[in-house]
């Protein structure tokens, strides 16, 4: 089974991977499936998600993507995180979608180049901008 079928799964069948549809649990089921794959299914993740917003970021991806989903949150920390079942399923669904498309981009080798190129080329007009 490759990634993507397997974020499929979790999409579809949550409950069968002992999740039960909120964001934090699956998060860190997506943060642990990738570490017991040496973190080759997320590898160029979190450059992809600076190139797609086309900014910087030094945020974890956990916390990147729950920010993305629900921008007027509050957040004090994932220990006192209180959404409400409307909220943990959009959180849910704008994970498995970005994970899902960055997939794409990961799977394809000219898009996967290209990314990494606009991420370089971001990189440097920000080192260049802070340079003066």
């Amino acid at each position: 089974m490759n990634d993507r079928e397997i974020i499929e799964r979790i999409r579809d069948n949550p409950g069968g991977y002992g999740l039960n549809g909120t964001y934090h649990p699956t998060a860190m089921f997506i943060m642990g499936f990738d570490q017991a794959r040496s973190g080759s299914m997320l590898r160029g993740f979190h450059e992809w998600m600076d190139v797609r917003k086309g900014e910087l970021s030094s945020q974890h991806w956990v916390r990147r993507v729950l920010f993305q989903a629900l921008p007027d949150l509050q957040f004090q920390g994932f220990d006192s995180l209180r959404l409400e079942p409307e909220q943990e399923q959009q959180a849910v669904d704008h994970l498995l979608s970005l994970v899902l498309e960055f997939l794409e981009v990961r799977d394809g080798p000219w898009t996967l180049a290209s990314m990494y190129s606009q991420f370089h080329s971001l990189r440097a007009s920000v080192h260049k901008h802070l340079q003066g």
